[in-house]
């Protein structure tokens, strides 16, 4: 087993060593389209509508992403991936980037030669059960089933924390969140376990949430956010700016609503500087002035995403918690423009 997963990382690095080489700004510009990974399909993060049209948190950094480079946020193709699928799509160069709720490690960062460019939502992984259960704590689940994404950190955390605890569990291996859910509600698993945000999601989408809870216990770091081929750090940056705009967006008052009136000029030299009215940043990255004014344009600032997507008013109900901006309390910051 450890052979395997050992050929299995050399085959990813390898791949994304070859890619690499080349100009993925060029390639875009001359597809005339952003190729981005996404999940199979998570409600409020990425998934698409009966006519195919996709939306969602991680959709729209892909989105701002297409906007900054092509000028359109609908010059975007979306290829779902799952837990197995997703590195080798991305090392392959069958995708650009990477938007899909995916966590930031030592070993996908160092081994597997990906670039992670910022984080876009920080999570945590839990467990969701069947309020019938009648459990209340996650240390009450010894000799459970388990329904756990293959491929995922969530497996790795799920073994650890069994270990840790002196308890045994039964894996319910899925591939997808959509199977996930069909185990889940059929019965198959008396426990799903995933990064909170998605159990959140998920609860979402049944019949009768209030059937179902999530148990408090936060058992890991989940940073998730978008990640790119390493050897590309032209590409790296563009990505990893455009996140970083929505969220300077959201610090410096730039909304939806009056970014044309700003972009006019303000008495914010650095508001100036993001919405290409003083200096030309874009030109840095092969980008022209107002790369980031169309990126915060095409959905809003960071925190309107959140609002819309996933907020406390929308079927999901997630508060900011640790996604608040820094200065109110939460780890949201975004380096300066200048």
């Amino acid at each position: 087993m450890k052979k395997s997963v050992f050929l299995g990382a050399l085959t990813v690095a390898g791949f994304a060593a070859a890619v690499a080489s080349a100009g993925t700004l060029d390639d875009v510009k001359a597809k005339g389209f952003l190729q981005c990974g996404v999940s199979t399909g998570l409600v409020g993060f990425a998934a698409p509508d009966a006519n195919g049209n996709w939306s969602g948190f991680d959709v729209s950094v892909c989105r701002a992403v297409a906007a900054a480079v092509l000028g359109d946020p609908q010059a975007v193709k979306f290829t779902p991936t799952t837990g197995k699928t997703r590195f080798t799509a991305l090392a392959s160069g069958e995708i650009d980037m990477l938007a899909r709720n995916t966590t930031w490690t030592f070993t996908r960062d160092v081994d597997l030669k990906f670039t992670f460019d910022g984080i876009n939502y920080y999570d945590g992984q839990g467990f969701m059960v069947p309020k019938s259960l009648g459990v209340t704590s996650a240390k009450e689940l010894d000799g459970a089933t388990v329904c756990i994404q293959t491929g995922t950190t969530t497996e790795l955390n799920l073994a650890d924390y069994f270990r840790s605890n002196n308890m045994n569990y039964e894996p319910v291996p899925i591939e997808t969140n959509a199977e996930a859910r069909q185990q889940f509600l059929a019965g198959a698993c008396d426990v799903y376990t995933t990064d909170r945000s998605g159990l959140a999601a998920t609860r979402a989408t049944f019949e009768n949430p209030d059937n179902y809870v999530v148990l408090p216990e936060v058992i890991s770091k989940e940073p998730l956010g978008p990640l790119t081929r390493q050897g590309d750090e032209q590409w790296s940056d563009i990505v990893r700016w455009t996140l970083n705009a929505l969220v300077s967006a959201e610090e410096l008052g730039i909304t939806s609503a009056n970014i044309d009136e700003l972009r006019k000029g303000t008495n914010n030299p650095e508001i100036n500087r993001i919405l290409g009215t003083e200096g030309n940043l874009g030109a840095m990255f092969g980008l022209d002035k107002d790369w980031a004014y169309r990126a915060i344009k095409a959905g809003g600032n960071y925190g309107e995403l959140f609002e819309k997507y996933l907020g406390e008013k929308t079927s999901i109900g997630l508060s900011r918690g640790l996604n608040a901006l820094w200065e109110n309390g939460g780890l949201q910051y975004s380096p300066p423009f200048r």
